[in-house]
Protein backbone atom coordinates (compact mmCIF):
# COMPACT_ATOMS: atom_id res chain seq x y z
CA UNK A 1 0.00 0.00 0.00
CA UNK A 2 0.95 3.84 -0.70
CA UNK A 3 -0.98 5.75 -0.40
CA UNK A 4 -1.64 9.07 -2.26
CA UNK A 5 -1.23 12.52 -0.45
CA UNK A 6 -4.50 13.25 -0.06
CA UNK A 7 -5.08 9.49 1.42
CA UNK A 8 -2.32 10.47 3.97
CA UNK A 9 -4.52 13.76 4.82
CA UNK A 10 -7.24 11.17 5.54
CA UNK A 11 -5.33 8.45 7.76
CA UNK A 12 -3.47 11.48 9.47
CA UNK A 13 -6.86 12.05 10.87
CA UNK A 14 -7.93 9.11 11.74
CA UNK A 15 -4.65 8.65 13.20
CA UNK A 16 -5.29 11.53 15.60
CA UNK A 17 -8.49 10.71 16.31
CA UNK A 18 -9.66 7.65 15.96
CA UNK A 19 -11.72 5.52 13.84
CA UNK A 20 -14.30 8.36 12.30
CA UNK A 21 -17.45 9.16 9.77
CA UNK A 22 -16.52 10.76 6.36
CA UNK A 23 -18.29 14.11 8.17
CA UNK A 24 -16.11 14.44 11.39
CA UNK A 25 -13.06 13.63 8.53
CA UNK A 26 -14.47 16.28 6.10
CA UNK A 27 -14.84 19.04 8.72
CA UNK A 28 -11.19 17.67 10.53
CA UNK A 29 -9.69 18.13 6.92
CA UNK A 30 -11.55 21.82 6.46
CA UNK A 31 -10.07 22.96 9.32
CA UNK A 32 -6.37 21.81 9.36
CA UNK A 33 -5.85 21.88 5.45
CA UNK A 34 -8.17 23.35 2.69
CA UNK A 35 -11.50 23.26 1.47
CA UNK A 36 -12.80 19.85 0.80
CA UNK A 37 -15.58 19.05 -0.44
CA UNK A 38 -17.49 16.07 1.50
CA UNK A 39 -18.73 14.21 -1.68
CA UNK A 40 -14.84 13.82 -2.09
CA UNK A 41 -13.78 13.09 1.16
CA UNK A 42 -16.70 9.89 0.62
CA UNK A 43 -15.32 9.27 -2.27
CA UNK A 44 -11.92 8.63 -1.37
CA UNK A 45 -12.94 6.87 1.72
CA UNK A 46 -15.02 4.36 -0.09
CA UNK A 47 -11.70 3.93 -2.72
CA UNK A 48 -9.66 3.58 0.31
CA UNK A 49 -11.62 0.87 1.93
CA UNK A 50 -11.47 -0.59 -1.72
CA UNK A 51 -7.84 -0.51 -1.50
CA UNK A 52 -7.58 -1.92 2.18
CA UNK A 53 -6.44 0.93 3.34
CA UNK A 54 -9.26 1.78 5.56
CA UNK A 55 -11.62 -0.65 7.09
CA UNK A 56 -15.38 0.40 7.24
CA UNK A 57 -17.59 -0.43 10.15
CA UNK A 58 -21.24 -0.65 8.29
CA UNK A 59 -23.08 -1.78 11.50
CA UNK A 60 -24.48 1.79 12.22
CA UNK A 61 -26.46 4.21 10.13
CA UNK A 62 -23.39 6.19 9.93
CA UNK A 63 -20.66 4.25 8.27
CA UNK A 64 -17.44 4.46 10.64
CA UNK A 65 -13.67 4.28 9.14
CA UNK A 66 -10.26 3.35 10.93
CA UNK A 67 -7.36 2.71 9.25
CA UNK A 68 -6.30 -0.90 8.33
CA UNK A 69 -2.75 -0.43 9.98
CA UNK A 70 -1.18 1.22 12.71
CA UNK A 71 0.41 4.61 12.02
CA UNK A 72 4.04 3.26 12.87
CA UNK A 73 3.91 0.60 10.70
CA UNK A 74 2.63 2.69 7.51
CA UNK A 75 5.15 5.16 8.21
CA UNK A 76 7.92 2.86 8.47
CA UNK A 77 6.93 1.15 5.39
CA UNK A 78 6.96 4.35 3.87
CA UNK A 79 9.79 5.48 5.13
CA UNK A 80 11.89 2.83 3.99
CA UNK A 81 10.73 3.15 0.58
CA UNK A 82 11.84 6.22 0.42
CA UNK A 83 15.20 5.96 1.58
CA UNK A 84 15.61 2.87 -0.63
CA UNK A 85 14.52 4.90 -3.46
CA UNK A 86 16.26 8.19 -3.23
CA UNK A 87 18.98 7.66 -0.67
CA UNK A 88 19.91 4.11 -2.33
CA UNK A 89 19.15 2.89 1.36
CA UNK A 90 21.54 4.88 3.23
CA UNK A 91 20.15 6.24 6.43
CA UNK A 92 23.24 7.94 6.94
CA UNK A 93 22.54 9.71 3.45
CA UNK A 94 19.17 10.96 4.70
CA UNK A 95 20.41 11.76 8.12
CA UNK A 96 23.11 13.93 6.91
CA UNK A 97 20.78 15.64 3.92
CA UNK A 98 18.30 16.34 6.36
CA UNK A 99 21.03 18.45 8.67
CA UNK A 100 22.04 19.77 6.30
CA UNK A 101 19.32 21.47 4.78
CA UNK A 102 17.82 22.74 7.83
CA UNK A 103 18.82 24.20 11.08
CA UNK A 104 18.60 22.03 13.89
CA UNK A 105 17.99 23.11 17.13
CA UNK A 106 20.15 22.45 20.42
CA UNK A 107 16.94 20.93 21.80
CA UNK A 108 16.38 18.93 18.71
CA UNK A 109 19.90 17.59 18.71
CA UNK A 110 19.95 16.85 22.63
CA UNK A 111 16.79 14.46 21.41
CA UNK A 112 18.58 13.05 18.41
CA UNK A 113 22.28 12.47 20.80
CA UNK A 114 19.92 10.69 23.77
CA UNK A 115 18.19 8.21 20.92
CA UNK A 116 21.38 7.55 19.23
CA UNK A 117 23.52 6.59 22.94
CA UNK A 118 20.16 4.02 24.36
CA UNK A 119 21.00 2.75 20.88
CA UNK A 120 24.11 1.56 21.75
CA UNK A 121 23.64 0.36 24.98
Amino acid sequence: MEPTKSELEILQVLWEHGPSTVRFVNDTLNEQKRAVQYSSTLKLMQIMAEKGILLRDESSMKHVYSPAEAEDKTKNALLERFVDSMYKGSAASLVMQLFGNKKTSAEDLSEIKDFLNKLDQ
